[in-house]
């Protein structure tokens, strides 16, 4: 018994058709999905009050970046992963040397280099020395024997008879501190990822009777 399979061109066409469309259809979807993630992460970062920057450091990207395929994939990350990272888990830090946190009070102002001040540029930018005051109840202090400008900063006084003189706390010190968790990014990627077979069939569907 011979079989003799004749494949009409038409089935060919169509089968052809229909992988195109499949290739637009994920393709299109991951694109949305992407993108619907990069904007969830973005206002959850403006609406924990951590700023447009930050926010504006999710992006998001195809892969592959041109043309359509069905394996198509995308990539939502942070430029500033480190940051970004910590207000989503809510991490306990520690100083690296095993000694005190410094954090800065008003009167310490802020660094050149932006972000925080350290004790080491305070005092080579003020001319003043700090001064440890330990404190049982309550964590200890560093503290500097100056005046305060107009910005509540503490600066070095040039009064020769000590008018305008104060000591003023510049560092809180801490052994450690938790930082709260501001974030829940894998609510939004779960989210996202849920949402694909959805968007699958309605840019599969909705390619169809737009021909």
């Amino acid at each position: 018994m011979k079989l003799r399979l004749n494949i009409d061109p038409d089935i060919v066409a169509m089968m052809a058709a229909e992988v195109a469309a499949g290739e637009r259809a994920v393709t299109a979807a991951m694109r949305e999905a992407g993108t619907g993630l990069k904007s969830a992460w973005r206002l959850q970062i403006t609406g924990a009050g951590l700023g447009p920057r930050l926010a504006n450091s999710i992006r998001s990207q195809n892969f592959p970046r041109s043309g359509e395929s069905l394996d198509t994939a995308a990539l939502v990350w942070s430029k500033a992963p480190v940051i970004v990272g910590a207000h989503d888990t809510g991490p306990l830090i520690r100083s690296k040397n095993g000694f005190w946190l410094a954090i800065p009070l008003p009167a310490a102002g802020k660094s050149l280099r932006g972000g925080r001040i350290t004790p080491g540029e305070w005092e080579r930018r003020r001319g003043l020395r700090l001064r440890f005051v330990y404190r049982r109840t309550g964590p200890s202090l560093l503290v500097a024997e100056g005046r305060l400008n107009t910005k509540g900063q503490a600066v070095v006084s040039r009064s020769k008879t000590g008018r305008g003189k104060v000591t003023a706390p510049i560092f809180l010190l801490v052994p450690q501190v938790k930082l709260p968790k501001r974030l829940d990014l894998a609510r939004d990627a779960d989210r996202a990822l849920d949402s694909v077979p959805g968007l699958i069939v309605a840019n599969w569907v909705e390619r169809r009777f737009d021909q």
